[in-house]
This record gives C-alpha cells, sequence and structure tokens, in this order.
C-alpha cells in the first residue's frame, strides 16, 4: 500500500511496521491499514503532508506512546480519542460529556457502530 507521495524512507517504514505486525500474527490487511497509517501521521508531524489532522499533530509521537492508548493500560485512549468516535457513532451530548462519560457511551453503544450522524 505505498503511495507515491512517500519517500523512499517512509516506505521503508511502512514495510519495516508491516512485517512487525505481522510477525506478531496480525492479518496482513490489519498490518498494511496501522502501518499505512503510522507513516501518514509520521508524515504529518514532519510537515511532509499536505493537510495535517490536529491529533496527528498534538497526540504524542507513536513510537515514544509505545501502545500507552491501545484501548488498555492507565489511560486508555484520550478524550480526543473519544469525542472523535463519538462524533461517528452521533452519540448526543458528546461535547459536554467527561473522559469518563465519554468512554461509558462508547460501551453502552459498542453494538450501534453504523449509525452516523454527520
Amino acid at each position: 500500500m505505498p503511495q507515491r507521495s512517500w519517500s523512499a524512507k517512509r516506505e521503508r517504514q511502512y514495510d519495516h511496521i508491516k512485517e512487525g505486525l505481522l510477525d506478531r500474527g496480525r492479518p496482513e490487511e490489519t498490518a498494511e491499514e496501522i502501518a499505512a497509517r503510522t507513516v501518514n501521521k509520521e508524515r504529518a508531524r514532519a510537515g511532509e503532508a499536505a493537510t495535517v489532522s490536529r491529533s496527528s499533530i498534538d497526540d504524542i509521537s507513536s513510537g515514544r506512546r509505545g501502545g500507552l492508548r491501545s484501548h488498555e493500560g492507565s489511560g486508555g485512549r484520550t478524550k480526543a480519542q473519544l469525542l472523535n468516535e463519538a462524533r461517528q457513532r452521533g452519540i448526543a451530548g458528546r461535547s459536554s460529556m467527561s473522559k469518563a462519560q465519554l468512554d461509558a457511551a462508547l460501551d453502552r453503544n459498542s453494538g450501534s457502530r453504523s449509525s452516523r450522524a454527520d
């Protein structure tokens, strides 16, 4: 899935991440998606991308994060990540919810992933 706009360094980075995920038993499609997202986020952080999302540049780097927010661990997902998912799922009142309330609302609505209110 390497893209034309990626430099040789980013293509090597993509291959390295993908191979690591495959070695850990991830399905190839999932490994490709995670690798592409990681490379694109790193491109955004380095100023190599034409457009960037706020979460790409404001969050700690994926290399430093090391799975801290992989839906487990001490912190779990950030409030911004929870808020974004709540927006995608169309959860009403999300903007005034705390991080804990967002997490609980997303857990309650985990069966209704297909509903979008955009």
